[in-house]
Formats: structure tokens, C-alpha cells, sequence
């Protein structure tokens, strides 16, 4: 089974930790210290926050700021667009805030958020049927 590591940078661990743990990801307490934090976000995705110092020592590039620049979108897939809202909820809850507006393509319905620190999550919905055999197909469907 292939398991994916996002690797975040955070200048509070500990807010980036309670963020993370109220959108519904899972404290990993053998790879948490004073650095980093592991968030079991189900069995396949970790979200890795790590303080800015020690994400330095993985890279001779620098950090960049996710307040001033985005470098990469992390995009999740919820079961349903009520999920999507339920998830938007939950970040602004959770101190985080709205990247761009919500997306509707009636196939794909998405929205981009930043955590505390700027990071770019996206969640996102797509129809079944435009999932398996593309948009054209969920088209045809509704018409």
C-alpha cells in the first residue's frame, strides 16, 4: 500500500496540531515532538507540520511564506458536496480561512481554504459518473 506524506510548514505547532485535529485528523504521538507533528488523516494520508527551522534541515531552498506564495494545492475528495460545505465549516471553525470561492461545475464542486499558516487544502466532490467516464458524461446524463 502506497501512503502519502504532505509536509507542511508552520510557525505554531501547537495551533497547527489543534487545526488539523478539528477538520478530523488523528494525532500520531511516536512521530510528534517539539518539530513536528504527524496527523493521521486516514490510512493512506499523513499531513507532516513542521516548524519552519526544521522543515529548513530537509532542503538547501528556502521555506517559502504560504501567507505570500502558494507552491502547492493539497486536494482531498469528500463523499458528497454537503461534505464539502460540512469541511469548509470546519476550517473556518478551526482558524483557518477561504483561499478563492467556492468552485460548482455541477460535475465538481470544490472549495479552497489556507490552514492558520497559509497552506492551500482544497476538498473537493465529483460525481460518480463523471469520475469514472468524464464530464461530457455526467453531462449527457442531465440533459
Amino acid at each position: 500500500m502506497t501512503q502519502i506524506f504532505v509536509n507542511f510548514p508552520t510557525t505554531d505547532l501547537n495551533r497547527s496540531k489543534e487545526f488539523y485535529a478539528s477538520l478530523g485528523a488523528e494525532v500520531v504521538p511516536e512521530f510528534t515532538d517539539e518539530n513536528a507533528a504527524c496527523l493521521k488523516w486516514d490510512e493512506s494520508i499523513f499531513f507532516m507540520v513542521l516548524t519552519r527551522e526544521y522543515l529548513a534541515t530537509f532542503t538547501d531552498k528556502p521555506i517559502a511564506d504560504p501567507h505570500s506564495t502558494a507552491q502547492v494545492l493539497t486536494a482531498l475528495s469528500r463523499e458528497s458536496r454537503e461534505d464539502v460545505d460540512a469541511t469548509r465549516a470546519k476550517v473556518l471553525d478551526g482558524g483557518g480561512s477561504e483561499n478563492k470561492e467556492p468552485q460548482d461545475y455541477g460535475f465538481m464542486y470544490s472549495i479552497s481554504m489556507a490552514d492558520p499558516d497559509g497552506n492551500i487544502l482544497e476538498f473537493m466532490w465529483m460525481d460518480p459518473i463523471a469520475a469514472e467516464q468524464g464530464p461530457e458524461a455526467y453531462t449527457a446524463e442531465q440533459s
